[in-house]
C-alpha cells in the first residue's frame, strides 16, 4: 500500500464527509461545515491511497506560541499502517519552533498512542467541551 501524504488542501466536501462517517465522527453530520472548517484551517495534513482520502490531521495555531491539534482519524479499513503516526509526525515536524503543541484525545484509549509519540498528559489539566450540536447549517 502507497499512502501519499499533502498538505494541499484538495479534497471534496464527500471525501471528507465519508472519512469522518467511517470513525462515526459527529462532524461528518454537518459535511458543509465541516468541508469549510478544514479549508479555513491553519494546517490539514492527509493521507491519500490513490485517489481515496484515508488519513487527516487537523491544526490551529496561533502562527508562533500554541499550535492545537484537533482531529487526526484514519479511516477503519486502513488503520494499523502508520498512517495517524505519520499524520503526526508531519504535525510535529511543521511546530517543532511553537513552544507548545497541544491535543486533546476524545477518547482514554489514544493516549498511549501519543504518548508514544512524545505528548505527555498535563497533570493539571482536564478537558472541557460546550456543544452545539443544534446548530447544523
Amino acid at each position: 500500500m502507497k499512502i501519499r501524504y499533502t498538505e494541499e488542501k484538495n479534497f471534496t466536501r464527500d471525501q471528507v464527509q465519508e472519512l469522518f462517517l467511517s470513525v462515526d465522527w459527529v462532524s461528518g453530520q454537518y459535511p458543509d461545515r465541516l468541508h469549510k472548517a478544514l479549508r479555513n484551517s491553519s494546517t490539514v495534513i492527509t493521507a491519500w491511497n490513490e485517489d481515496r482520502l484515508v488519513g487527516l490531521a487537523r491544526a490551529l495555531d496561533d502562527s508562533e506560541l500554541v499550535a492545537y491539534v484537533h482531529y487526526v482519524l484514519v479511516h477503519p479499513e486502513f488503520q494499523g499502517h502508520g498512517i495517524a503516526k505519520e499524520l503526526l509526525n508531519r504535525v510535529k515536524d511543521k511546530y517543532k519552533n511553537f513552544l507548545y503543541i497541544e491535543l486533546m484525545p476524545e477518547e482514554k484509549k489514544n493516549v498511549s498512542f501519543y504518548k508514544k509519540l512524545g505528548f505527555q498528559v498535563m497533570p493539571e489539566g482536564t478537558a472541557m467541551l460546550l456543544a452545539n450540536y443544534s446548530n447544523k447549517n
